[in-house]
Parts: C-alpha cells; structure tokens; sequence
C-alpha cells in the first residue's frame, strides 16, 4: 500500500455505481474503515471516442478527447482480472 491505493472488486463496484478514478471518502468508524463515493461536484459529459488523423503523421488514431484518462498497463491489467 505504498501509493495509499486500494482494490475493490469490479462486482462491488458495478453494484455500487463506483467507476474507475471516482474519488471516495474515507471514515473511522467503531475501527472499521468505511469508504463511500464522494459526491460529484458537476456533470460529467460522456466522452465518445472517435477516429483523427495524428498532425505529425496523419494515420489514423483513436481519441477520447482532452483530458480524457490514460489507458496504461496496469488499467489494463485490472480491467481483465476480473474478465470472464
């Protein structure tokens, strides 16, 4: 737990709502730790991702958009751990 992170199984978290990079509250409780989803502060707009050509060698790339999270092995790794 070098990072502060923890793992909450994919199943708990599609029956709780709980997407990946939501932020959560964390609580002392009875000297349990309690943690719920942090209200989202404004409306995320859904982010649909599309084909561009790439500027500097205009193939064709898949977008998300700015600002959109970065898809890296270990996201990757987490994402089939639980795959069927």
């Amino acid at each position: 737990m070098e990072k502060g992170q923890v793992v909450i199984p994919p199943s708990l978290c599609r029956k709780l709502g709980i997407k990946f990079g939501d932020e959560l509250h964390a609580d002392v409780q009875n000297g349990n730790i309690v943690l719920s989803p942090k209200p989202k502060t404004k409306e995320k707009k859904s982010r649909k991702a599309r084909m561009i050509q790439d500027a500097e060698l205009g193939l064709p790339v898949l977008t998300a958009g700015e600002g959109a999270p970065t898809l890296t092995h270990e996201r990757i790794r987490e994402l089939l751990a639980d795959f069927p």
